[in-house]
Formats: structure tokens, C-alpha cells, sequence
């Protein structure tokens, strides 16, 4: 049944069961519970066809090696990166770069390209590539980490060029990233192989050099910085792995040293928009996401996706326009990491307890710009259910039988949604969208139901 007609305002009902953990100062949110009742929400599903995607990663991560080899000299020391977050095969491509290097007579390692993220430290950092699946039995190698640095130069406006001091030191260098559009600017490069060679390899350092000039500074900035670090010869090139709406791997390319941070680079970026995932609906008055996480997005939850970027200098998207956003766990993957939590209005109180402060805080202060809005604490309700309550309360929706409300596991999978007889009616008229399931409720006992058929 729907909620009532007017605003429903506060009460002090707790739910039964509710969790009796000390919450320190937020105790006092104990037992607030906004007034109403959520409507049911169906399962649906875009549907999506001729989706480019790679049918042996690893293979094709092989194959796109091959004009290199006439630059591999016997014994070499080849630095392979490693490093994003949320690349669904990084583990087979990295794989196949080792066994390729190895057979054309070099011997590479891996080494993190994370910029400051680990906590800033090689031991997190080799920890979180632990986290992603790559370790020296995985990929074959050695994995040599490092945050120490060297400049290579400063830019026309002082920003000093930081280097990875391992990769330096080697005889050549490989890069491997995922290319898509990034999460906090717009311009000709955005996040590739440019952005794991300036940022990942300028770790700690070069990562808070190239952000403190600004985000609108960003994008130009990894361009110039990319373009210096190859100028140095080392940067045999980058395998680039562009992914579908679907999150598989569409392909992998081959982008030369030359094509980094160049029309080249460009034209991959152009076809990995083409292919991101989106969510159906352009207007939304609450969208629930199960969870953030690192390993979702370097926001923690895709800008592009929620329609939210919150960068000073940085314009907004049109669209989607979504009232309220209500998050509700962070992903294991992330450490701890919560950076892009202030880009949701609403969380429940356990999501407090998975957040690493220092971990949290040394991302958005070396992001500059990027962290400071951010990296803010949303509101904080007593559980789930109290959590959507109140981004719905807040959503300026008078009727809530009308209320246009979704909900998906996070940023990588928004084809995928529940959502209420508003959304549904609307969906049931579209080709490109089916019904999955029945209707369910969507936080049964104060928490979310699950995904599959109860």
C-alpha cells in the first residue's frame, strides 16, 4: 500500500532487533525513524545486444604484444602495472603481458600503480594488489613495490613530475589499465594508460603534485606529465583494456608509446563511452545502491553513472537527475577506503564501522579538489530501511505512489534494478527493458532483501 499523502515526519519507534553496538556520538540517532511505508519493488533488466566482447582475454593481451617484440632486449627488466580497481579481467591480461615478456626473453615484474591509494605505503599497496587477485603466484613474477620517486621534470606551471624510483631504474616499462571515461573531469584524455603512467606511477608524491593545481588543471596536467615520462624512453606502451556495459572485456589493444596521451589514446576513450553501462532511467527521486567500494569506481561510485560529479570548477551532469541517493555497505576490496561517500545523502549506521578514517582521509586530501565535497559524512539513519526512509522522505515525491525508485548493487551493474510500480509501469512499455521477478519488499525486517526470488 502506498505511504500517506503528506510529508510523513519522524517518529522514535526502533525496530525490533536493532543492533545495540556503540555508535559513540551517533547514538543519538538512535530509534529517529522517518514515518511511512515503501512500496514493493520488482526485479527488471535492460536488455542489451551485439555487445562487443573479447572471447580469451589473455590470448588477445598476447596477440596485441606482438610489434614489441623487436623492442625487448635479452634479460631486460620490465616493469608490468598493475593497479585499478574494478577491471574484470586484470588478472589473465597482466598474466599474459609476464608469459609474453618472458617468452620474447625479458624477465618482468609487477609493480603497484595506485598513486596514493594502500594508505600511501608500498605494504598497502601490495596488499590491495593481493586484494585484486595479483600475486607473484597468480601472475608468475616478482611484485616490487615502492613509494619513492624521481622527478623527471616540472610543467610550465610548476607542477613537479614524480616517477615511479623502481620503474625508473628499469630497462623498460609496460602499462596496463582499463580506458573509460573518468570520474571527476571532461577532456580529450581522461582514464587510461595516461592517467596509470602520470598518477599510478607518480604514487604518493606525484599524485598530490598533479591534483593540487585543481581538477579543471587535471586533465591537462596528465596529459603534459604522461608526455614527459615517455619522452624518457622507457614506456614500451600500454595494453589497453576496454570493457562493456556488462563489465566483460570488450577488447584488448595494443596503444604505442607514441599513441599515450595522444589522438590514439583518444579514440580507445571514445569507444569505451560508447560502450559504458547506464542506468535506464534519466530521472530517478531515490536510487538505493547495495554498495561503494574502490573496486567499483575511483569515486566509489561512478560519476557518470549517478549523474553527480561535485567538483569545484567542474560542471554537473544533465543527466541522470536523481533526488536522493541512499548507499548502504563499502566493499571489502576497498580497505576500508570510503572516498565518494559524500556523493550519496543517506546511510544506515553499520556502514560507519567499515570505513577506514586515515585510509579514507589520505585519498581525498592528496585528490585535492576531488576529496574535498566527497569526502563529507552523509546522514546517518539507524538501519536500511531507515536509510531509504529518509532519502524518500527528502526527495520532494508528495505521493509516493508515484514515487520513482531503483535500486542496484552498485555502479558497475546498473542494468540490473529493482524498482517501484512508478518505474515499472514504464518499463513494462519499453523494448529495452524486461521484468525479471515479483514484487518484493525492498528492506524486510529494517535490512535489504536479497536479489534472487524469495
Amino acid at each position: 500500500m502506498p505511504a500517506p499523502t503528506d510529508p510523513p515526519t519522524p517518529t522514535s519507534s526502533s525496530p525490533s532487533g536493532a543492533r545495540r553496538s556503540s555508535w559513540g556520538p551517533f547514538e543519538a540517532i538512535r530509534g529517529l525513524r522517518p514515518a511511512g511505508r515503501l512500496p514493493q519493488v520488482t526485479p527488471i533488466r535492460r536488455i542489451l545486444s551485439d555487445l562487443p566482447a573479447s572471447a580469451d582475454p589473455y590470448a588477445e593481451a598476447r596477440a596485441a604484444l606482438e610489434p614489441l617484440r623487436s623492442r625487448i632486449a635479452p634479460d631486460a627488466r620490465i616493469a608490468v602495472t598493475a593497479g585499478s580497481r574494478g577491471i574484470h579481467d586484470l588478472v589473465p591480461v597482466v598474466k599474459a603481458a609476464v608469459d609474453w615478456l618472458e617468452e620474447a626473453g625479458a624477465a618482468p615484474f609487477v609493480i603497484p600503480a595506485m598513486g596514493s591509494h594502500g594508505g600511501a605505503t608500498a605494504d598497502g599497496q601490495r596488499e590491495m594488489l593481493e586484494g585484486l587477485g595479483i600475486t607473484p603466484e597468480s601472475v608468475g613474477c616478482p611484485i616490487e613495490a615502492t613509494m619513492e620517486t624521481v622527478i623527471v621534470g616540472t610543467l610550465p606551471d610548476g607542477t613537479e613530475v614524480h616517477h615511479d624510483a623502481i620503474a625508473a631504474k628499469a630497462d623498460g616499462v609496460l602499462l596496463v589499465n582499463r580506458v573509460k571515461p573518468h570520474t571527476d573531469f571532461r577532456g580529450p584524455i581522461e582514464s587510461g594508460i595516461a592517467k596509470i603512467l602520470a598518477i599510478g606511477l607518480g604514487n604518493h608524491a606525484g599524485a598530490a603534485s598533479l591534483h593540487a593545481g585543481g581538477i579543471p588543471a587535471l586533465g591537462g596536467n596528465i596529459e603534459a606529465a604522461a608526455r614527459m615520462v615517455v619522452a624518457q624512453g622507457k614506456i614500451l606502451g600500454g595494453l589497453a583494456i576496454l570493457e562493456n556495459a556488462h563489465e566483460q572485456t570488450a577488447s584488448v589493444e595494443l596503444l604505442t608509446a607514441d599513441g599515450i596521451a595522444e589522438a590514439a589514446e583518444n579514440a580507445l576513450l571514445q569507444r569505451a563511452s560508447s560502450l559504458l553501462g547506464r542506468l535506464p532511467f534519466d530521472e530517478l527521486d531515490v536510487l538505493v545502491i547495495d554498495e561503494l567500494g574502490k573496486d567499483k569506481s575511483g569515486a566509489g561510485m561512478d560519476t557518470n553513472v549517478i549523474g553527480r560529479c561535485w567538483v569545484h570548477g567542474i560542471p554537473e551532469f544533465e543527466s541522470p537527475s536523481i533526488a536522493a541517493i541512499s548507499v548502504h555497505s563499502l566493499s571489502p576490496a576497498s580497505h576500508g577506503n570510503a572516498s565518494g561517500l559524500g556523493l550519496a545523502d543517506v546511510i544506515p549506521a553499520r556502514l560507519l564501522e567499515q570505513i577506514d578514517l586515515h585510509a579514507s582521509y589520505v585519498n581525498a586530501l592528496t585528490s585535492g579538489a576531488g576529496g574535498a565535497r566527497r569526502s563529507r559524512l552523509p546522514m546517518v539513519m539507524e538501519d536500511d530501511e531507515a536509510a531509504v526512509l529518509a532519502a524518500v522522505t527528502m526527495s520532494g515525491r508528495r505521493h509516493w505512489s508515484e514515487l520513482r525508485l531503483a535500486r542496484i548493487r552498485d555502479t558497475l551493474s546498473p542494468n540490473e534494478l529493482m524498482v517501484t510500480p512508478a518505474l515499472l509501469t514504464e518499463a513494462a512499455e519499453r523494448f529495452d527493458l524486461e521484468i525479471t521477478g515479483t514484487a518484493r519488499d525492498l528492506a524486510p525486517a529494517g535490512t535489504l532483501g536479497g536479489w534472487s526470488e524469495r
